[in-house]
């Protein structure tokens, strides 16, 4: 995409997004995405989108292979979403006609050359896909199951095949060159106008013959001739893929009508998966995650009710000595913590995180985000998370004042550059990697520049607007008052060293989402849909609660062990199961994947490493803001003399 169109696209993004009215929902689909109507031989353009492939997960563009050319190439145009995820959507020469099959069409001869050759079988050799689209509908491919009676359809064909000649031992290269594709639509009953709902295709090999001189327009194929019967229904003599060979193109295209309506069309791609134990996994895992948190919440509150009662009725300060426990570090619990400039730059982070995903997944579960709408999801994460930087300043110039911070510009600074920053130069150095793989996943440095331009110009200025209005507003004040001397804390048990009640805490709410994960790892990393946002935000939900009620748990053990230091740890309670995701990440990798290249490990374990951070800083500040309000309500409820 040139540089002048990436700005104008980004503006144009954000200024909708302050002043468009939102029109209807209807249906799974964003609003504004309407409907063509067909008429009879009306002409359907094919558009090709990137090859991918699960085995190297690094796409490249359809027009990197030898395929056949249209007379010019025309790039559509793509939001930011899809330049991120790598699509490349062009024009193709396969153009059909509404409702008129036809049989045979010669696309191209190509003469492949031995460079050519090579990046054939190499892509053959690691699985890759060739990913159409019409009429916004991905193409797809059916296969029967075996064990039921039903069928499932996946994603783009093979460019190829791997395989031997009957009574050789020899491995060899056969590239799928004749396409049979089926378009299905519904016809409207009181019109002759047709809706496309289904884009199929079934690959064969073919080594196509011909008699006489080649001629583009007038040859005819003796292994692919309507004339004379012979149609192409197997691939018994595959085309092999050999340097200095001549490789014809060919397409068959059929039209079925179908009772599937517009509206939902979009179903048999979302339901590719078996849901069934994927609904029975997530229900049992909520289940669990519930009983577990209303068991915790009840021993707290009558624990706490019990300790709160017994504080209050002491009457001697020969009794009030004699008291152990989290009152007696009353003077101390609201002391600062060390590095707390680190602490509310995190903690403002995560509140940017938070409010980010809890505005996409409500756009997500009210249908604005369906994949019909490509790039639209990670466009929408990109411009709130930008927007969020206002809420982000605010909350750590809160806490910064609360800590008697005075520099207000300097957390600001940290708090509008830290986190992005760092995610910003893996993604640069991840990028430089694939940049060297030649693949079209690689961002283009003008798509760099918007995404710059969006960090600088809208998010570091919304930063300082956020914590402008947070340092103008009272400081916090804690209900207690702190001692000038700290108080000594005693020996802990072993159960209570900080490096272990960290890592205990951060098991429950991994535990809460790790059904999910796998789930939404599959739709990242095996190029699946993911669109069960319902069941993701009960997910969203549970975590939350699970964070904040292990954090606030393990902080009060800590209290009652007359611990004060709870600044840092409530936050890293919480945050550690960032730990186990990594961790399950790397199981997944080794248990669930493909990838034999090295650069396709560090990819995936870089992009990991990533989300898991932003896991650690989204849940660390969940159990931190638990800690502090648990916190500041105990201590306002007891007596203090």
């Amino acid at each position: 995409m040139r540089p002048p169109a990436m700005l104008r696209w980004a503006a144009l993004a954000l200024a909708l997004l302050f002043i468009a009215p939102a029109p209807p929902a209807a249906g799974f689909y964003l609003p504004g995405v309407a409907p063509n109507d067909f008429q009879k031989k009306d002409p359907l353009q094919v558009k090709v989108n990137k090859l991918t492939s699960t085995k190297t997960q690094l796409p490249y563009s359809y027009y990197s292979l030898p395929f056949c050319k249209p007379e010019t190439i025309v790039d559509s145009a793509e939001n930011l979403g899809e330049v991120l995820r790598g699509d490349r959507i062009e024009n193709s020469p396969y153009v059909f006609e509404m409702r008129e099959p036809k049989m045979c069409q010669i696309v191209c001869k190509a003469s492949i050359s031995d460079k050519q050759a090579k990046e054939l079988k190499e892509k053959i050799e690691d699985e890759y896909r060739v990913n159409m689209i019409l009429d916004n509908l991905p193409l797809v491919v059916p296969i029967a199951r075996q064990d039921k009676d039903a069928v499932v359809f996946q994603g783009g064909y093979h460019v190829g095949v791997k395989g031997q000649y009957a009574g050789s031992k020899d491995e060899k290269y056969f590239i799928h060159n004749h396409l049979t594709f089926l378009v299905k639509y519904h016809k409207d009953e009181n019109s002759d106008l047709s809706r496309i709902v289904g884009f199929e295709v079934k690959p064969f090999s073919v080594n196509h013959q011909f008699e006489g001189k080649w001629n583009d327009a007038n040859t005819r194929l003796s292994t692919c001739d309507p004339h004379a019967n012979k149609i192409v229904i197997n691939s018994d003599t595959p085309q092999e893929v050999e340097a200095g060979k001549e490789i014809i193109f060919t397409y068959d295209v059929g039209f079925e009508e179908s009772d599937i309506k517009w509206a939902s069309r979009w179903d048999t791609y979302l339901l590719m998966t078996d849901d069934q134990i994927h609904w029975f996994s997530i229900v049992n895992s909520l289940m669990i995650v519930l009983f577990l948190s209303g068991m915790v919440a009840m021993i707290m509150l009558r624990t706490l009710y019990r300790d709160i009662s017994r504080y209050n009725q002491l009457e001697t300060e020969e009794e009030a000595q004699e008291e152990t426990g989290w009152k007696l570090v009353h003077g101390d619990v609201f002391r600062p913590p060390t590095n707390s400039d680190l602490l509310c730059v995190y903690v403002g982070t995560g509140v940017q995180f938070f409010g980010m995903l809890l505005v996409t997944m409500i756009f997500a579960v009210l249908g604005f985000l369906s994949p019909s709408n490509r790039g639209g999801l990670m466009t929408a994460m990109l411009l709130i998370w930008v927007l969020m930087g206002l809420f982000a300043g605010y909350a750590s110039s809160r806490l910064y004042k609360m800590f008697k911070g005075s520099e207000w510009k300097s957390i600001t600074l940290k708090t509008a550059f830290l986190f992005p920053g760092i995610a910003f130069g893996i993604f640069f150095v991840l990028n430089a990697l694939i940049w060297g793989e030649k693949s079209s996943g690689a961002v283009p440095f003008s798509t760099m520049f918007a995404l710059v331009l969006l960090w600088f110009g809208i998010s570091v200025p919304l930063v300082f607007v956020g914590s402008y209005l947070g340092f103008k507003k009272p400081a916090i004040e804690a209900p207690v008052k702190t001692n000038k001397i700290p108080r000594q804390i005693p020996e802990q048990a072993w159960y209570m060293n900080p490096v272990f009640t960290i890592l205990i805490g951060g098991i429950l709410p991994f535990g809460a989402v790790f059904i999910e994960l796998f789930f939404i790892l599959t739709s990242i990393w095996l190029h699946q849909f993911y669109y069960i946002f319902g069941f993701l935000f009960l997910v969203f939900i549970i975590l939350i609660i699970t964070c904040a009620e292990i954090a606030i748990v393990l902080c009060y053990f800590q209290l009652c062990s007359e611990d004060y230091m709870w600044w840092w740890r409530s936050y890293l309670t919480s945050g550690s199961s960032a730990i186990y995701l990594f961790l399950y990440a790397g199981f997944y990798f080794f248990t669930k994947l493909q990838i034999t290249k090295l650069v396709s490990g560090i990819l995936y374990f870089g992009y990991m490493l990533l989300a898991s951070y932003a896991f650690f800083v989204l849940t660390g500040t969940i159990g931190f803001c638990a800690c502090l309000w648990f916190t500041r309500l105990i201590y306002s409820s007891v007596k203090i003399d």
